[in-house]
């Protein structure tokens, strides 16, 4: 009997084993899909700007016409966003990514269909209301599958894929589209989303990730907006993103263009600055996220690590002053490296945060909520940029106010944070 007793101890603890394993290998399998949703995610965004020259040659718009497009797209977004954190929430994020990753990409090859500036806004509409639900989606799956010390990690790593598709775009895209025409490279990209939500079906057949104790992730929910906006640790996140989402915007939509007015850069040529750029954008986001759980892990509270990292942050984006006064592209480009790569890791504690503070079954709407307010302000940034330029004004004001928005970002987040959670441990 004893023996029979020593087995079953011995056949349990080897089911327990396993079950950590499969546990591990489900939540690495997660991570890779996140990643690379991430990638396709933000080469659907910056290929606007890559292949802007083409586009206007093609279909014959001017730098206003671009601005009033990319501001569309964001206001689109923007107002997906009112319901696609609701969506996640009562979903759930196994239903909710793969709607949310097909849908984006068939707009995405919609705009190969485009013979005019109007027409082109249209699938840009189409996309940006559809990309919506993918941030709300990673954000609640990163809070449901991951304990609170690995979760500005795991936010570093799928905000450095953004960055990777963000390196590859340049790199890629402007060949691609001499090669098929930028209609083509539309397609194409629609073609890879298709295949990332096959993938994502076959691991929902094959691999569930076990969920962090106590959660339950998919449990249908409705979280109101009027109770979550009378809360100030609402308010400190929708106006902290505001603040620091619109230099994303500003960087994505017009470093392109900026480039290739001040130094007289090609499409083809500007693809190798823009890499070196966005490479520091990953490295940022990495060092962000490691940075703030290497704080956690040492005793600090989870909210006080994330602010300490998002004040250094806030220092070195100061960088962004110098950008337009550059004499030469390189240290241009030197200084953009610097300032997002700030910015990046910035925003992986921004997005870290709102699941320290947040409800597990809320933490998709109030993510809704701030990339609304940061797409609205992006939106603003873009579109005046546009109406700037077009009346021959330059770049030196957005530099400067993008320069000063981390430090505004973070002084808001300090102020209005309530204290309870400041003092968390």
């Amino acid at each position: 009997m004893l023996a029979a007793e020593r087995r079953g101890s011995v056949s349990s603890n080897d089911a327990m084993a396993q079950t950590a394993v499969d546990a591990s290998r489900g939540r690495t399998l997660l991570l890779v899909l996140l990643a690379l949703v991430g990638v396709i995610n933000y080469a659907d965004l910056q290929s606007i700007a890559i292949l802007k020259p083409l586009i206007e040659r093609s279909i014959g718009w001017t730098d206003a016409d671009y601005g009033r497009v990319v501001a569309m797209f964001q206001l689109a977004t923007a107002l997906s966003y009112l319901w696609a954190g609701a969506v996640v929430d009562r979903l759930g994020v196994r239903r909710s990514m793969p709607v949310a990753v097909a849908s984006f990409s068939i707009a995405d090859a919609a705009h190969a269909l485009a013979r005019t500036t109007g027409g082109f806004m249209l699938a840009r509409i189409g996309l940006g209301a559809s990309e919506s639900l993918t941030t709300p989606a990673i954000i609640q799956a990163t809070g449901a599958y991951f304990a609170a010390a690995r979760r500005a990690r795991v936010l570093g790593w799928v905000n450095s894929a953004n960055s990777l598709g963000a390196i590859i775009t340049p790199l890629i895209i402007p060949t691609v589209a001499l090669t098929v025409g930028w209609r083509g490279a539309f397609v194409l990209l629609g073609i890879a989303g298709l295949v990332w939500t096959g993938a994502w079906m076959l691991m929902l057949r094959r691999s569930r990730p076990a969920p962090v104790a106590g959660v339950r992730p998919h449990r249908p929910t409705r979280a109101s907006y009027l109770s979550l906006l009378r809360q100030r640790r609402t308010w400190a996140i929708i106006i902290g993103k505001a603040l620091a989402d619109q230099v994303w915007w500003l960087l994505l939509y017009w470093t392109p263009s900026f480039l290739h007015r001040t130094y007289h850069l090609s499409v083809r040529a500007y693809g190798g600055p823009l890499a070196v750029m966005y490479a520091g954008s990953m490295l940022g986001s990495i060092a962000g996220g490691w940075a703030s759980s290497r704080l956690v892990a040492r005793g600090m509270g989870a909210v006080a690590a994330r602010l300490a990292v998002m004040a250094g942050c806030a220092v070195i984006g100061f960088a962004l002053f110098g950008v337009p006064h550059a004499s030469a592209v390189w240290t241009a480009v030197a200084l953009l490296t610097i300032g997002i790569a700030a910015l990046q890791g910035f925003s992986v504690n921004v997005f870290t945060l709102i699941t320290d503070v947040i409800e597990s079954e809320r933490v998709g709407t109030v993510t809704s909520l701030g990339a609304f307010a940061g797409n609205i302000a992006g939106m603003a940034v873009v579109w005046w940029c546009g109406v700037h330029l077009a009346a021959g004004g330059g770049y030196a004001p957005f530099f400067d106010f993008a320069a000063v928005s981390f430090a505004l970002a973070f002084m808001w987040l300090r102020l209005v944070m309530p204290r309870r959670y400041l003092e968390a441990h």
